[in-house]
């Protein structure tokens, strides 16, 4: 028997925006929100605590919420957003309407001072626990593959024996690919072994934050002393830094003062070191005189793993077919695998029906119909033709200068990557070539992207190009 609407469509809209979102934007904007929905569903009302954060979501959030909320429901939904009393704020019900369980009931504390002089950074509520640790995100859970191994493996020596090889070790890759579950596996790794050692986890947009609370409050000694004294410093996304140079300052004399001690700093960013733009070449060759490692999107295996593994977290089971199938249509990021395997379980819980190729079909028609729309072997040929400037035609041709059957081997590599093309239709389109042509290509290309940097970079910004 299906669920009264009421009763379950707002917690599996929830579902789906934890995945869809960073942790931290959902947990201050999403989870703090108080939901009432009538009793077919077919009206959701929001109840927000303030006009600000009321304007925020709906600027932000409030269309993918309604995209999901009907994708769920089957059928229309009217979503308002709404202040909620201030004596009562998540207490009262509007007429006709009944709250909706799950929905977070704590009101968020007021958003801290959303804009710092010249820093562009938002201050977060101040973490519970002093490290910023997520207790969750540990060695044990990361799904290993050939994608994130040697990252897997540095992160793991460095836990096991801080201060020495491996620093700083920093971390690069495109967006949710892992890097951050990384960095919370060595910080919970190093406490379980050193329960005094201190940890401390940030997002460098935090660090500016602090930067500029410091210039503020003229705090400067005990800014020194929180990040002078750590063991283990783990600094999320540096690339933020560009352009800010008082921080990229201040930063230079903890990334000094932690070394000198034998302390640990592990960083990620979403380019190598030398591909940081507006940094400081002296910060930029610190960053690069430790350990220097990429994780790449996860091939299909580890892809296939990677929904097993988090679908029995949550307690359901994924058939292997199902997982091949979301495997073989989410291919660019981890996030994004775990946002579609939220989607599918929830589209599942909601509807009363089992986990199949069909239902799956179904929960993502939203972004398998962008996929498809979106990425074909003729717009990866012009993409590539434009980004190495060489004419369109030439992906047909039968000229074989290397000026030319470079892109064109890369085209091929993409093609295989980001289309469901069999390497026979590759060939076909890229002007009448063998399959074992293709098979070449593809084999050449994913072999140098391990082992060239430069090669790497520049397919992940065409990656990013053909996915918009």
């Amino acid at each position: 028997m299906k669920p009264e609407p009421h009763l379950s469509l707002w917690p599996a809209c929830l579902d789906v925006l934890a995945q869809e979102l960073p942790e931290q934007q959902f947990n201050t904007w999403i989870k703090p929100l108080s939901a009432q929905a009538s009793a077919d569903g077919s009206r959701v009302t929001l109840l927000i605590a303030n006009r600000f954060k009321l304007d925020w979501v709906r600027a932000q959030y409030a269309a993918r919420m309604l995209a999901i909320l009907e994708q769920l429901n089957g059928q229309p939904v009217q979503l308002e957003l709404a202040l909620a009393p201030r004596a009562t704020a998540t207490s009262k019900q509007l007429p006709g309407m009944a709250d909706v369980p799950g929905a977070a009931q704590a009101q968020a504390p007021a958003p801290a001072q959303m804009e710092l002089a010249d820093a562009g950074a938002r201050e977060p509520a101040e973490s519970a626990h002093r490290s910023r640790l997520n207790s969750a995100l540990t060695f044990d859970v990361l799904v290993e593959g050939s994608a994130n191994r040697m990252a897997r493996a540095a992160a793991l020596h460095v836990a096991g024996a801080p201060g020495k090889l491996y620093n700083p070790l920093f971390i690069y890759g495109g967006v949710g690919l892992g890097k951050t579950h990384l960095m919370h596996a060595v910080g919970n790794k190093l406490l379980a072994d050193r329960p005094d050692a201190k940890v401390l986890y940030i997002h460098a947009e935090q660090f500016v934050s602090d930067v500029v609370k410091a210039y503020q409050r003229k705090t400067f000694d005990e800014f020194k002393q929180r990040y002078h004294s750590l063991d283990l410093l783990l600094i999320d996304d540096v690339q933020f830094f560009a352009n800010k140079e008082r921080t990229q300052e201040e930063f230079f004399n903890a990334f000094e003062a932690l070394l000198a001690k034998k302390s640990h700093i592990v960083m990620t960013s979403d380019t190598y070191p030398k591909g940081l733009t507006d940094i400081h070449e002296r910060l930029v060759s610190r960053f690069d005189a430790g350990l220097t490692v990429a994780i790449e999107p996860p091939e299909l295996e580890m892809r296939v793993a990677i929904l097993i593994n988090k679908a029995g977290a949550e307690g359901a089971q994924m058939p292997e077919e199902v997982a091949f199938f979301v495997a073989k249509n989410v291919r660019s990021n981890v996030r994004e695998l775990e946002g579609a395997l939220r989607k599918i379980l929830a589209y599942s819980r909601f509807n009363q029906r089992e986990v199949s190729i069909q239902l799956a079909r179904e929960a993502l028609r939203d972004l398998l119909s962008i996929q498809n729309r979106q990425i074909s072997v003729e717009s990866i040929q012009k993409t590539v033709a434009d980004y190495y400037k060489i004419k369109v035609a030439d992906m047909y041709s039968k000229k074989r200068p290397a000026s030319i059957a470079r892109p064109r081997q890369i085209a091929m590599y993409l093609a295989k990557e980001l289309t469901q093309k069999s390497l026979p239709e590759i060939g076909e389109l890229f002007g009448g070539r063998d399959h074992t042509t293709v098979l070449h290509a593809v084999r050449k290309i994913a072999g140098e992207r391990q082992q060239l940097t430069e090669l790497n970079q520049q397919l992940h910004l065409l990656e990013q190009t053909l996915k918009g």
